[in-house]
């Protein structure tokens, strides 16, 4: 049985985080590169070459790869053999505390808009999972794109042509705001709020890693198709690439509903996972 003590879950998750906030993730930096390569209008190519030359400049200088350093998003994965010898939330969010040290704070009372001064609290979700493991899948999530995020509660006869509708028509909706090209988490299934966490969690796969359900992955393809016929392209400049990629996690339903969730990501991906 390991033990996993307060200063130890806390020193591990701050330094992912300052490392992987001056960090874009290199899948997605590789989508954006190869989404230059092909882009057909003047004025979208001139916004990927920006987007990627910020990226390397950031990762290269220790810059932070976007103003906004998000609200930080955990996923605690426990194993049921594991010891924690300290409050596991209070630990997470002096981790986030750590890290966030010399970072934007951007976290703030709903009502009071005052803020907290040290961008806690973390939005954590916790799974207990085999083993004696500790693993946390951390991400900073920007409120310009989670602005742009919805929920669709479809009839079941909707179908997947209503799950690609409801993308097509959020994205089509948000226009430039998010700062495109975009990654859409799709959580599918559940319930309202069951499918918001299930869209959060596709995003912490690797940027463009398919579903290893066929199906869901074909769907995934459909999505990412049909968004990108929508033209809005790299910062609302008309381009080919709208979406860098489309990631779908599913549950099972009531037989009476179909919750569709979608989390729209910037192009600027901060997020990393580590085991203690």
């Amino acid at each position: 049985m390991k033990t996993y003590g307060y200063d130890t879950i806390a020193d591990a998750l701050s330094g992912l985080i300052r490392e992987k906030l001056c960090t874009v993730e290199k899948e997605a930096l590789l989508l954006t590169q190869a989404a230059l390569e092909k882009e057909t209008c003047p004025a979208a190519a001139w916004a990927l070459e920006t987007i990627v030359e910020n990226a390397n400049i950031a990762r290269e200088n220790r810059f932070f790869a976007c103003q906004d350093c998000g609200i930080a998003l955990v996923f605690a994965y426990v194993g049921r053999n594991a010891r924690l010898d300290c409050d596991l939330t209070e630990a997470i969010n002096e981790g986030v505390r750590r890290g966030y040290r010399d970072a934007r704070k951007s976290v703030a009372d709903p009502l009071t808009r005052l803020n907290t001064g040290d961008n806690t609290p973390a939005v954590i979700y916790t799974e207990i999972v085999e083993g004696d493991g500790l693993t946390l899948e951390w991400m900073a999530k920007g409120a310009g794109s989670e602005n742009m995020s919805a929920v669709y509660m479809l009839t079941p006869s909707k179908g997947e042509d209503g799950i690609v509708q409801s993308a097509v028509d959020c994205v089509k909706k948000a226009g430039a705001n998010p700062c495109p090209p975009v990654i859409l988490g799709i959580g599918v299934g559940g319930t309202m709020d069951k499918a918001a966490v299930l869209s959060k969690k596709a995003l912490m796969r690797n940027t463009g890693e398919p579903s290893p359900d066929p199906q869901v992955a074909k769907l995934e393809k459909r999505i990412l198709d049909a968004v990108n016929a929508l033209k809005t392209g790299a910062q609302g400049l008309k381009g080919d690439t709208t979406a860098l990629a489309v990631q779908m996690e599913t549950f099972p339903t009531h037989i009476g509903m179909l919750p569709v969730a979608i989390t729209v990501q910037c192009h600027s991906v901060r997020h990393g996972k580590i085991t203690l």
